[in-house]
């Protein structure tokens, strides 16, 4: 199964998908066979209980949706969840199953989530697990010691906001995952060219700074089609490191006054638009539905 990095070298438009709160993943691969959505994308990811909510566990879903597909899929792993051995035990399991492809994640805070009196772990943030994996990769344990049996190569990814108001923060934090080795950065949604510019600026100073593979490198533009003006009020108001330009909240109040259809209409075609052209300028994009798998299509 294809780890993804070779697609990044020329396009790669991946599907975020969020496991249910169940025991079983059926309702969802149904659903996304319904959409037909994976027929548009080169392989999908799975989140990793979001918002430190229970959910179905993400390395399994993976394995199910790589069975189901037969595409690639990127399994989230948070370090809110897990210590250094529970991140490894993990990491064997997945690599069993042909799960190589790991997106690493600080996580959202324990407070935020739906069971009682839950406490994070956080032996560290998100650069440490990328250290577990660069030392899996070269055949030994975080302790340094050697597996009989040498992993499958693991393809680590990591995660940046999409906008600051000092974009050198972005560009600090891009160093220190690309210098732990990760391959491809998936940004926050971007709804503004001129953002898309400045994390491309990004890319193209932080690959400066490395003389091996490192330098190779890929910004993954985030993109979550906005439909409804509540969402984009909220994302422009309460979802740090993202941007929603101005004239998108206007023409969304305008169609908003008018009928929901409207308003789905506008922000549609302005999430469209702005789809397209990423697709010429820089086809390597995660895109983010909550699920709602079916705007996929609409989208292309």
């Amino acid at each position: 199964m294809n780890s993804l990095k070779d697609n990044l070298k020329d396009k790669l438009i991946t599907l975020e998908t969020t496991p249910p709160k169940s025991p079983t993943l059926n309702d969802m691969l149904e659903k996304l066979e319904k959409s037909k959505a994976y027929e548009y994308v080169d392989g999908f990811s799975t989140t990793d209980c979001p918002l430190s909510k229970l959910k179905y566990n993400s390395i399994i879903a993976a394995f199910r949706l790589q069975e189901k597909f037969k595409k690639p899929v990127i399994a989230t792993m948070t370090m809110r969840d897990r210590n250094k051995i529970a991140l490894q035990s993990d990491l064997l399991g997945a690599n069993d199953l042909g799960i190589t492809n790991i997106l690493a994640l600080t996580g959202d805070p324990a407070k935020m989530s739906d069971q009682p009196n839950v406490k994070g772990v956080v032996e560290g943030s998100s650069l440490l697990l990328l250290e577990i994996i660069r030392a899996f990769n070269n055949g030994m344990d975080y302790g340094g010691k050697e597996f009989n049996i040498k992993p499958k190569p693991i393809t680590p990814f990591a995660v940046s906001n999409s906008y600051a108001k000092n974009f050198s923060t972005i560009e600090r934090k891009i160093f220190k995952k690309v210098k732990n080795y990760a391959v491809g950065i998936i940004t926050q949604p971007v709804y503004d060219i001129e953002i898309v510019d400045k994390m491309i600026a990004i890319r193209n100073k932080v690959r400066k700074e490395f003389e091996d593979e490192r330098k190779e490198f890929e910004i993954i533009f985030g993109f979550f089609p906005i439909t409804r003006l509540k969402t984009a009020q909220f994302l422009h108001s309460h979802v740090p490191g993202i941007y929603v330009p101005d004239k998108w909240i206007e023409k969304l109040i305008k169609a908003h006054k008018i009928s929901e259809e409207e308003e789905y209409k506008v922000g549609l075609e302005l999430s469209r638009n702005l789809f397209q052209k990423l697709l010429k300028i820089h086809p390597k994009i995660h895109i983010m539905t909550a699920n709602r798998f079916e705007i996929v299509k609409e989208l292309f």
